[in-house]
Formats: structure tokens, sequence, C-alpha cells
């Protein structure tokens, strides 16, 4: 697909080399090298590097000079590649050490100290821009690596913004990257003289809380139509967050939503698999964070939406496992968060189940006494789903659904070849990262889908923005996981992956943003005049596509 087109450019020599934006770089044609004085000015070839830091360093710096140059190489590459490389896990090296490593300004820096003149900050960085997607993090809760402060404009905030570009199709001069630099709790950064962010011990509260809405009023009131992602906040401040403004703006939590929706999407063709509803079944999710929550909810809410239960009702299929074992009533308020109220068990349920000394139900005896047909983990706890409990949950259904979803990999709940040869190939397996494929009773291949919100994430955005949607609600999410589940390989061979290949990540987010669309239209969320049958044409016409365009000087030109 070809989009060409004409740019009217006012500038020139070093500016246009300097703005990644239009810098083409060696592709400048002889005429554009003459009409805007770069003849001699560029390099002739460009050096590979074998480390994968070092590569993750070299990309940062050509996108940081020639954002079409680096989507396309992305793009030219096989994406499974590449991802590794500019995202997890190579990011949370890089993430780490970004002090250390800091160029120049990749976003927005918006630091506690500084927020009398945040407004001011926020214009001078969003002048004469038309932002679509803002992506911000206070970097408290980095996957794998934990409180980094200020570092996460760097690993989360732009790397994010990258995937919505290159498997999302959204303009990437029309995203904004955010840190909110409340301060940080890692005694390292603290005690590194390098570390350039706020070093102060991280803010809490309602200091906090103002700091943070001053921020998102500034995004309703400039841009009151992008998205908000928010991306990797603390466990106390996340769900609060989303909770607080996800009815007065388009916001979003990938940890929570975007973890919870690629998770519901696999459910959905696992029970596709199965011939069953999710109304059916019995889940057990192990982890109780972030994600352990987001899941829950998401998976309750399509069972309210998909299949006309009470919400109530549907509470009551899913058991939750934090450190102190099944939550349930007796553990005391002082060991259960707020919210996760709607799934606290009753204490009449567990009358003669086991205990510890502690009187906590473990995991074990939990599977013993639901038998799940789902078994999700997200607790980072490695080898937790053990052979006694994997063989003990297989007891209780022909095929038992388990999905571990923890990273990095080394943090895996189970190995899914393990899970496989536990279950005699029964398991409906799905991983958080990627796995070879592990072998079936039959010599068969059995292909392990990686439950990757990046499956998921671009497209619900996309939708939400292509229609300029008010919110972005339940049932758009529902809608785009009801897509992704569709295009599941499973639902044509129960044996092969519950997820299509990540190398299609681009083609599946389109779909997916065409659903959200569709839905947004319908339900009234969305802020157009066009038809929902129109959604498709309309994404297709919208996506952006890393494809230099024709320059023709003009000093009144685009800056």
């Amino acid at each position: 697909m070809s989009r060409q087109k004409v740019f009217r450019v006012a500038l020139r020599g070093d500016e246009l080399l300097n703005n990644p934006r239009f810098n083409k770089g060696t592709a400048f044609t002889v005429a554009e090298r003459k009409a805007f004085g770069l003849t001699g000015r560029l390099p002739s070839k460009l050096e590979g590097h074998d480390s994968a830091i070092r590569k993750n360093s070299f990309l940062q710096s050509m996108k940081s000079q020639n954002l079409v140059l680096y989507y396309t190489l992305l793009s030219r590459f096989v994406i499974d590649s590449l991802k590794p490389i500019i995202y997890t896990p190579t990011e949370a090296e890089a993430i780490s050490n970004y002090s250390h490593l800091f160029r120049r300004s990749e976003g927005l820096y918006l630091t506690f100290p500084d927020q009398d003149t945040m407004e001011e900050d926020f214009l001078e960085q969003t002048k004469g821009k038309d932002i679509d997607l803002i992506v911000c993090s206070d970097s408290e809760a980095i996957l794998g690596i934990g409180d980094q402060g200020w570092s996460a404009i760097r690993g989360i905030s732009s790397a994010k913004s990258a995937i919505y570009s290159l498997i999302g199709g959204i303009d990437p001069s029309h995203s904004l990257s955010v840190v909110l630099d409340v301060g940080t709790n890692n005694e390292e950064l603290l005690n590194d003289h390098l570390y350039v962010g706020w070093p102060y011990k991280r803010v809490r509260g309602e200091e906090y809380d103002k700091f943070v809405d001053k921020f998102v009023q500034l995004v309703r009131k400039y841009f009151p139509q992008s998205l908000l992602h928010f991306e990797d906040f603390g466990v106390t401040n996340a769900q609060r967050i989303l909770r607080r403004y996800r009815d007065s703006h388009a916001v979003f939590n990938d940890d929570i939503q975007g973890t919870g929706a690629v998770t519901l999407s696999c459910a959905m063709a696992a029970v596709g698999v199965t011939k069953t509803k999710l109304s059916e079944q019995r889940y057990i999710i192990y982890g109780a964070g972030s994600a352990g929550l987001g899941i829950a909810r998401q998976l309750r809410d399509a069972i309210v939406s998909a299949d006309s239960v009470p919400e109530a009702e549907a509470n009551k299929l899913f058991y939750l496992i934090d450190k102190h074992g099944l939550i349930k009533e007796s553990l005391g308020q002082a060991n259960i968060r707020e919210d996760l109220k709607d799934f606290v068990r009753p204490d009449d349920e567990w009358v003669g189940v086991k205990e510890n000394g502690a009187g906590e139900i473990s995991l074990l005896e939990t599977i013993k006494k639901v038998k799940p047909t789902i078994l999700i983990g997200c607790s980072t706890h490695a080898g937790a789903f053990t052979e006694e409990i994997v063989k003990a949950m297989a007891l209780g259904c022909e095929r038992p659904i388990i999905f571990p979803l923890s990273n990095p990999s080394k943090l895996v709940e189970v190995d899914p070849k393990d899970a496989n040869d536990w279950t005699q190939g029964k398991a409906l397996l799905a991983t958080g990262s990627p796995f070879p494929p592990a072998k079936m009773p039959n010599g068969k291949d059995y292909v392990i889908a990686e439950c990757n919100n990046a499956l998921i994430y671009p497209g619900l955005g996309f939708g939400a923005i292509i229609s300029k949607s008010k919110r972005m609600t339940d049932t758009m999410i529902i809608a785009g996981a009801r897509r992704l589940a569709s295009l599941s390989p499973a639902l044509k061979d129960p044996d092969d992956a519950l997820l299509p290949d990540f190398a299609d990540a681009p083609q599946i987010n389109f779909e997916v943003a065409v659903a959200v669309a569709e839905q947004a239209v319908e339900e009234g969320s969305a802020d157009v005049s066009w038809k929902k049958e129109e959604a498709r044409e309309r994404v297709k016409q919208h996506l952006w596509l890393p494809i230099y365009g024709e320059y023709v000087y003009d000093k009144d030109g685009m800056m």
C-alpha cells in the first residue's frame, strides 16, 4: 500500500536532519539534497552491532534521527526478532541504566517540585502538535525490575508508543511519551550520583493525587479526544487512578485492561475448543496484583456481558490467591486490599479444608476443593505450578486450561512443556513469554500461544482514537477481545495455538481496531458522524505507514 505525500517543508540543512519527523537520512533524493542544502551532509552507511543492549541503543539513536527509517527497519524484519530488542527483555537493562545512557530528551518530563510550571511545560512540548496518544508512567512497577524512578520515559512510555505505531498504525508524530517523576524508593538510584531524576523518596497520598490530577486535567483540556495510556503504576495506585478517570476521559491501563483483554481472548478461544461457556468455568488466579485483578475483572465483565449473568453471581466463579493464600474473609482488612472485595470468599465455604499455621489456604488445597477448569498465574513465583498441582487440576476436567503468564520467562509458574507432559497433552496452554512448542503424545508439535498484550492493546487504542471515543468502555474492550479470539488457530484445530502468531500482530491489531471502532459507534461512545459499517474503511484510511513523502521547499511550510 503506497501513500506517498508531498510536504511543503520550511526546514533546511541541520534543522531538517535533526528533525526525526522529516529526516530521511540517505533516502533524500538528489533534487531534495540540493533544494534543502543537504549535499555532503549525509553518512554513507550504518554500523551493525552484536549485543542486544548495543542494538537497543543504536535503534534508539535511529529513532531520534529518522522515524520513517526506524519503523521501516522494524517492520521489514520479523517483528518477533526485534520486539525483544526494543521492548522486553532488553529494555529492562536499558531502563535500569538510563541515567548512564542518557543522550537527549525523548518526551515530556513532569517533575513533582516543578508542578507550578506544569501547564507551561506541557504546552511548550505539545505546541503546534495534534496529539492522539499520550503514554505516561510513574515507573513504580516496571515488570521484572520494579521501581525505576525517572527512567520510565526511555523504556516504558517511549517503547509502548513505538509498539502502538509499529503494529497499531498510529502516527508517531501524534503521540507523546510522559514520565511523572514523583521520586523513587530504589536505594540504588538514590545513591547513584549519576541518577538524573528527582532524587527523593516517592511522594504518596494527597500530594501524589493532586500532581497526577493536574496532569490529567491538562490532557483533558488541550487534547480531549486523545487516548491516555497509563503504564506500570504501582498496585496501590493503578486501579484507583483508572477508576477515577475512566468515566471522564478515554483512559487505558495496559497492566490491568491490556493484560485482562488478551487473557480474555485466550479464555474465549479455549472455551471455544471445549465447546463450553465462560460462565461454566471455575477460575483460580494465582497472583492478585494489578494484573491478576485486571484479569479477574475482565473475565467477570465478559461473563456478565456475554452470558447475561448477574455480576454478584459471576464474582462467585473466581478464587484469587496472593501471598496470604486464598483471599477469604478471615484474612481480615489488613491483608485484603479494598479493590479485591468483589472476590473475597466466605469462610463457611472452607470448613474442613486444610490450612497452615497462619490460617491460610494454599493453592493446592484450593485446587482440590474447587476443581478449577482455568488456572491463571501472574505471581512471578517461578515454578509455583508444580507437577502435583497440575495433575490435581487435570483430575477435575477433561482439558485443563492453564495460563502461566508471569514475565520474564525465568519467573513463569510452570514451563509449558512440563504442563503438557503432566497432562498427557490435554492442557490448553498460553504463556506471557515466548516458549518453544511442546510435543503431544502423538508426536505433533503443540504451539504455545504467547498471551502478549501487544496482540491487542495497539488495536484497542487505535479503535478508540479513530472513533474519537469519549471513554474506553468495557464493552469496547470485550469487542476487541472477541475479535482477537475469533482469529484463534485452535478454533480450526483444537491442538493448535490459542492465539495467532505474534508475527501477524499488525494484521491482528487492525481487526481489533475495527471491532473497537464498530462497538464505539454502535453504543454511542464515539464522537464521529460516520456509521458502524464504515469503521473498517476509516481504520484503513488512517493507518500510518513508514513511507517517505516528497518534499518541496517552502519557507512558510511545515516546521
